[in-house]
């Protein structure tokens, strides 16, 4: 109407009144089997099937359970041990590449691989792998989580233990110690975890499977090196899951060829002194034995040693070895020497004080002063003077320039050492293992 007010529009007896509104229920992002589980007593709760744990930031241990509710009870007495390498032996790479792409980059290397290792646990056996891994890092990468490559690594052996389902552990060692074969760290870990070093390892009735067999084209003899040193027998992943014939194998170099056999003491030493003043260059590769020899032959007849190791420059050694001469003092020259070049530096010498040089000429080839390397950096027992691990790059420098010591370049004498390691049985049973 004109003019008037505007009327309010009549309630309908039929319109429909919205409810009140209800407060909203805040939904819980905590799962019910996650809530469940905290409320479960600790003895009733289902263990998670794989734990993982790193030993000294260096090694990678996983272990598998399957089922809880499974009788893993074996018979008492020694265990038989089925140890297996990773890489090559279980498992290939799906891509066909050296390395894996990533955690899903695998396959059986056979297909009777997981029926041969589940066989083996309904055996009886305890089944476990025992790999190198170097090219995994466990470094936290840049953003402060954990590397690609031991995410990529855990994968591939989660996925491994599922397929398979039976009790089962990995070690994976990712640094050069201890723990890479043909060391014998992980074995002593596995040992341990297992507390074998009480009911002990049936070492008759166990089996190492490995690929680095040292055969024509195997990258190493690792594998087999690493059986040797755990004292169970070997076989390669083709006569153990193919039942192919073994490969004939010419070892390239055994350790145990150079430990002295037990034995009445030697008659004559190999050095004696022929003049009352005389100056000796030692000539060999790195880790030959010559400061060995030293101590246990020419420094108890009263020779000054002169090593380049400590003195740092071959200048200073000179100097060095010219004040003994001067003060009637004989001399040993614990160097390599590796050339004539060099080695006439030192005869200059000798003539310059009229007292005669002496050679002593160290045979050990190379494979051995590699061994005598790493033996000797891995147990301070064996290493008095702490030396620390050459680089490979040492050995090299002295083949490429080394020259065979001939008396045409001035020496009254030329005397081979052939090492042999002497020792007590402590001593020779580390030594005689394989370490590279």
């Amino acid at each position: 109407m004109a003019g008037g007010g505007a009327l309010k529009r009549a309630v309908s007896p039929s319109r429909v009144i919205s409810p009140p509104p209800l407060r909203r229920k805040v939904e819980s992002t905590v799962k019910k089997t996650v809530t469940n589980s905290f409320f479960t007593p600790a003895s009733k709760k289902i263990p998670e099937p794989i734990t993982w744990r790193i030993v000294n930031n260096s090694l990678v241990v996983g272990k598998y359970s399957a089922d809880p509710n499974r009788d893993q009870k074996r018979a008492t007495g020694r265990l038989k041990v089925a140890a297996f390498d990773f890489d090559s032996t279980l498992v290939s790479t799906a891509s066909g590449n050296k390395f894996p792409r990533g955690s899903s980059d695998w396959k059986w290397w056979n297909k009777v691989v997981p029926s041969r290792l589940k066989d083996l646990d309904a055996s009886g056996y305890c089944v476990v792998i025992i790999s190198n891994q170097k090219a995994v890092t466990l470094k936290k990468d840049k953003t402060g989580g954990g590397s690609r490559s031991f995410t990529n690594l855990k994968g591939r052996f989660l996925e491994v233990m599922k397929q398979l389902d039976i009790p089962l552990s990995v070690y994976a060692a990712t640094e050069d110690d201890e723990y890479r074969k043909p060391r014998v760290g992980m074995w002593r870990e596995f040992v341990d975890d297992y507390d074998l070093d009480v009911t002990g390892v049936d070492t008759s009735e166990s089996i190492f499977v490995g690929d680095a067999a040292g055969r024509p084209g195997d990258h190493s003899a690792v594998d087999r090196g690493f059986a040797s040193n755990a004292g169970i027998p070997f076989k390669t992943p083709e006569e153990f899951f193919l039942n192919a014939a073994p490969y004939p194998v010419v070892e390239s170099f055994s350790p145990s060829v150079y430990v002295q056999p037990d034995s009445p003491e030697e008659v004559s030493p190999p050095f004696s002194r022929e003049s009352p003043i005389e100056l000796v260059i030692f000539c060999g590769s790195p880790s030959a034995g010559k400061s060995t020899f030293y101590w246990s032959y020419l420094e108890p007849l009263g020779y000054e040693r002169v090593n380049q190791d400590i003195l740092k420059t071959r200048p200073k050694c000179i100097k060095v070895a010219k004040e003994h001469l001067a003060a009637g003092r004989s001399v040993v020259v614990d160097n390599t020497n590796a050339d004539p070049e060099t080695r006439a530096q030192w005869i200059d010498a000798a003539n310059e004080f009229t007292v005669p040089i002496r050679c002593v000429y160290f045979s050990a080839p190379p494979a051995l002063c590699k061994h005598n390397n790493a033996v000797r950096a891995a147990n301070k027992s064996l290493n008095p003077e702490s030396r620390t691990s050459l680089s490979g790059i040492a050995f090299g420098d002295f083949l490429r320039r080394f020259k065979e010591p001939t008396l045409s370049e001035g020496f009254k004498d030329i005397i081979r050492v052939d090492f042999t390691f002497r020792g007590d049985e402590d001593a020779k049973r580390l030594w005689k293992q394989y370490w590279i």
